[in-house]
């Protein structure tokens, strides 16, 4: 059986074959199965992958190089605690998984999981006005008050992307920075000691290995990590044209929900979000209220309504029969779909449905991406 680090090894070789997309290079792999399937095969891939061109097992064939570098890679990142995360990885996020375009590997420093119970990202101009940075702050304020489970994702570009770091940190949310470049290295250099607050209270996130620069490509890539990891994408302020425009599209292109704060007519910075939402584009949104009400979220603002006010999980000691079913069901394994729940405590959908419901006001349990249930501890 091969170790961990061994699939790891050849998945992250895998990101340095040439001419292969993320997209090819995921397909794939979901063919296979591993990493390793696609390096044990790669010099007859065509017995195992019907149609494979002469070009795909031209690329595939020379690997010693790629895996080389990748060895050196992961000297380095387990020198200077960096998570590479392979597709298999349960610490990989899951809402990114469902993307066809999705990194294979991704490389994480940071203290927080990449699979929040309710993850957005917020985008847009590198030059944020004023009007903006109100926005921003405004929106993070509320969502404190509502929604305080809740990752923050962005880019850490100037403008929008930092003002939306800083303001979750200090509203004490946890805050993710998808980089455009190796985590040996940050771009913009301004953003360092924020960056280095993000470290233990949330993290930095990239496809990419050390030594590779902030090219403009790069830029334009990891927009779809910050859309694919999201539920939903926050657009604050655009030009007619911007990478906050092109997170939004490809939030929409992973059925993702996109929103966007309108500006006045004929403001440089606000023409992209507007035109946006004429166009249908994105949903108009004015507020944290608004954006909790689009995405369903109210259960969120009225759980921690009744945690504010005093009523925790402590308080109900007593649980009926059929809730203490499904707190031992969870306690022998956390982390269930409810399909599965269903099975451990022999009690049906529609009736789990409403239990879990009950438990979740009680502050015993929450829901996680995917329908998973999480007992809190």
């Amino acid at each position: 059986m091969l170790t961990p680090s061994q699939e790891t090894l050849y998945a992250m070789a895998l990101t340095r074959v040439g001419h292969l997309s993320s997209a090819t290079l995921l397909q794939l792999y979901r063919l296979l199965g591993s990493a390793t399937a696609i390096v044990d095969h790669r010099n007859h891939i065509e017995d195992v992958v019907p149609g494979a061109s002469p070009k795909l097992r031209e690329c595939l064939s020379d690997i010693d190089a790629a895996l080389r570098r990748a060895e050196e890679e992961l000297a380095y990142d387990q020198r200077y605690a960096i998570q590479a995360i392979t597709f298999a990885d349960d610490d990989y996020p899951q809402r990114l998984r469902e993307c066809d375009d999705a990194p294979l590997v991704l490389y994480y420093r940071g203290s927080v999981s990449l699979n929040a119970h309710r993850v957005i990202c917020i985008v847009g101009t590198r030059k944020c006005t004023a009007y903006g940075q109100d926005l921003v702050r405004k929106l993070i304020e509320d969502l404190r008050e509502c929604c305080p489970d809740m990752l923050i994702v962005s880019g850490l570009a100037y403008g929008v992307d930092i003002q939306a770091h800083r303001q979750a940190l200090h509203n004490g949310f946890p805050t993710v920075g998808v980089l455009a470049h190796g985590l040996d290295e940050l771009y913009p250099p301004r953003h360092r000691e924020t960056a280095v607050k993000m470290l233990s209270q949330g993290g930095l996130l990239t496809e990419h290995m050390t030594g590779t620069n902030a090219d403009k490509v790069n830029f334009v890539r990891r927009n779809r990590i910050v859309a694919g990891m999201s539920d939903a994408c926050v657009l604050v302020e655009s030009a007619e044209h911007g990478g906050g425009l092109i997170t939004a599209r490809l939030s929409r292109e992973y059925h993702r929900d996109v929103f966007a704060f309108p500006g006045r007519i004929g403001d440089i910075y606000s023409e992209g979000c507007n035109n946006l939402i004429r166009d249908n584009g994105a949903q108009l949104i004015t507020s944290a209220d608004d954006l909790i009400g689009a995405m369903g979220w109210e259960n969120d603002r009225q759980l921690h309504t009744a945690q504010q006010a005093g009523i925790e999980r402590q308080l109900f000691p007593e649980l009926t029969a059929h809730e203490q079913l499904v707190v031992q069901s969870l306690q022998q394994q956390n982390d269930q779909q409810i399909n599965l729940l269903s099975v451990s405590t022999h009690l049906p959908v529609q009736r789990l449905t409403a239990l879990l419901f009950e438990l979740e006001m009680k502050g015993v349990v929450r829901t996680l991406a995917g329908g998973v249930y999480h007992l809190i501890l």
